[in-house]
């Protein structure tokens, strides 16, 4: 039986997209549901794993704003700062999952407390990240996210299924 490596502590999924509407509180009674929206941009989806901590963060936020994944107009790939292009976060503590039997199990993601934690802190490095850059500041960027704990509605138009996992 082969060998496994360490244990992931985070994992983000990256999604390409041309518009996306994430609803982040559904409907109640007297209220209408919330909604955030981008266009042309990068969805980022993460789980945290047990055992991530926020020193973590930085070295996520860097490499997925900064990894060439966007196409401009001439073919040429770019990061989605140098795009520049709007963010969607989104809290998806399905990627944790492992299948057992017949059944999805999520043994291994960290507690709802420990994940609010992070996921909150990833999100202010992400903005922090678009507000020091010159070219997403000029273009008006705006980076969004979802609701943690929350099951969201996502609406999502792409120019094809061209997504990539991140194991950190």
């Amino acid at each position: 039986m082969a060998e496994r490596g360490p244990q992931p502590q985070a994992r983000a999924l990256l999604q390409q997209c041309l518009y996306a509407r994430l609803q982040v509180r559904p409907a109640e009674e007297g209220a209408t549901a919330q909604w955030v929206e981008i266009h042309r941009g990068l969805v980022i989806y993460v789980c945290f794993f047990k055992g991530a901590d926020k020193e973590l963060l930085p070295k996520m936020v860097k490499t997925l704003l900064n990894v060439k994944l966007s196409e401009t107009e001439n073919g040429k790939h770019v990061s989605i700062l140098d795009l520049p292009g709007n963010i969607l976060i989104v809290p998806q503590a399905t990627l944790g999952g492992r299948v057992k039997g017949r059944s999805m199990q999520y043994h291994s993601n960290c507690g709802k407390e420990e994940g609010l934690e992070l996921y909150s802190q990833f999100v202010t490095l992400c903005e922090k990240e678009v507000a020091a850059n010159s070219k997403c500041s000029e273009e008006g960027v705006v980076v969004e996210h979802g609701t943690y704990g929350n099951r969201q509605v996502l609406k999502l138009d792409t120019n094809g299924p061209y997504t990539h996992l991140i194991e950190f």
